[in-house]
């Protein structure tokens, strides 16, 4: 069996191409133009090249994006008081904080400090909350990425039998909320978990972002299995160079997957199409738009998880 690789570009190229749409919706019968915030603090090379990447996209679909870019020794109540300011600032619906933060920072502070009707990220307290009650109105978008993209290849969740390896408060936590609300049976799983190969081999869908490279083996499947890598990993080999792996031992697992995300490639352009789709729903929600209103504003269809009657 050659497992099919899944296209997360593509797909997120369509969902990003939905969101324009969304926002030129509310330009033309609201008048209104979602705003973004991103904050970087310090001057990491992946996360500065992440953060241009999310206000590059934001500005292709129509967003205001503003960036915000500080010294790496900022104090943390000055960082307390940009966000304040944007959390009033009525031209921004979206603020997003890059992590990770430094190390003098208390990054569960900053994250609390946030409005949560302006946390497109979905790691506010509350919205995790609402999230574990079914009742979601911000989720985190890698858990949502990752659900779109098992939806594009199976059609109905209900009873399947789920593992997913790493128990992040970004991925692997709020993931098991959502694939539970649809109806799956989800083993969370981790690298000190017992049998872990076992429990993959039951499963009818494997997501592994353990954070571990090649972790996932062929013969941890079954055949068939549709299998999402969230992993990001560097390695370097013998000569030197530098490459991204994922947590899934690709060319293995492809032949007993039926369906397989690769690296890069696969998760990643989702998590940053489902930022781009939070912020146009806070934009939407903290203006209480009607009913009718929204639902025009937002011309989605049935493609958006939270529109699975999951949302409140």
């Amino acid at each position: 069996m050659n497992a099919v690789r899944i296209d997360g570009k593509a797909i997120a190229e369509a969902l990003r191409a939905r969101v324009a749409r969304e926002v030129t919706s509310l330009q033309v019968q609201c008048n209104i133009t979602p705003g973004l915030a991103v904050v970087l603090v310090g001057e990491d090379p992946a996360s500065s090249l992440y953060v241009k990447t999310k206000a590059k996209q934001a500005q292709a679909v129509g967003f205001k994006s503003r960036q915000f870019l500080l010294p790496s020794n900022v104090d943390q109540a000055q960082l307390l008081e940009l966000i304040e300011q944007l959390n009033t600032d009525v031209s921004i619906d979206g603020i997003l904080i890059q992590l990770p933060l430094p190390g003098h920072i208390d990054h569960w502070r900053i994250l609390e400090a946030i409005d949560p009707a302006k946390d497109v990220d979905g790691f506010h307290p509350y919205n995790i909350g609402r999230l574990a009650a079914g009742r979601p109105i911000l989720a985190p978008c890698t858990p949502l990425g990752v659900v779109h993209l098992i939806k594009t290849v199976v059609s109905d969740l209900n009873g399947l039998d789920v593992v997913v390896i790493g128990r992040s408060n970004i991925v692997g936590k709020p993931l098991a909320v959502l694939l539970g609300d649809f109806g799956c049976t989800v083993t969370g799983a981790q690298l000190q978990t017992r049998n872990l190969p076992n429990l993959c081999r039951r499963a009818d869908i494997v997501v592994s972002a353990a954070g571990c490279a090649g972790l996932v083996r062929g013969d941890w499947l079954k055949r068939g299995a549709v299998v999402i890598d969230v992993g990001i990993n560097r390695t370097v080999d013998p000569a030197g160079a530098v490459k991204i792996v994922g947590d899934v031992a690709f060319a293995e697992a492809s032949e007993r997957a039926s369906y397989i995300t690769p690296v890069p490639g696969g998760v990643g352009p989702m998590t940053v199409a489902y930022l781009l789709a939070n912020t146009v729903d806070a934009a939407v929600s903290r203006r209480a738009l009607a009913p009718m209103t929204r639902l025009e504003a937002r011309q989605i269809g049935t493609s958006r998880v939270v529109e699975k009657g999951l949302a409140g």
